[in-house]
């Protein structure tokens, strides 16, 4: 169910402190973390404490976290010191999601050059 933890969610047993993480911020409903495989020199994923399955449920069942999820990741922006970055939402399977918990990826500390559009 969504909102719900779900048993088989990796992103679900991190917030529930059962697989560690890195953790660089921590609001009431949002968890910001390093991501294991980086792809620029500051990769932060910010996931809501809810289980949603990708970012568009979330903003549909809670727009408010939806929300707080991009404050927070402009946080972690500015925490880490990086003035340009990128906010990557990947949501199914077929636009490179592999973790089916709503998140957005912080990166940035280096030109990004890449443009996807």
């Amino acid at each position: 169910m969504a909102g719900e933890p779900q048993p088989d969610c990796v992103f679900c047993k991190i917030v529930a402190g059962e697989i560690p993480a890195t953790v660089v911020r921590k609001t009431e409903r949002t968890l910001a973390f390093r991501d294991i495989a980086p792809k620029a020199p500051v990769h932060v994923l910010v996931i809501p404490h809810v289980h949603h399955p990708d970012a568009a449920a979330l903003a549909v069942a809670e727009p408010e976290i939806a929300a707080e999820l991009l404050a927070e990741a402009g946080a972690v922006a500015r925490d880490e010191g990086i003035e340009d970055y990128r906010l990557i939402f990947n949501t199914g399977a077929g636009a490179g999601q592999t973790v089916f918990h709503a998140h957005v990826h912080v990166l940035g500390g280096k030109p990004m050059t890449e443009r996807m559009v």
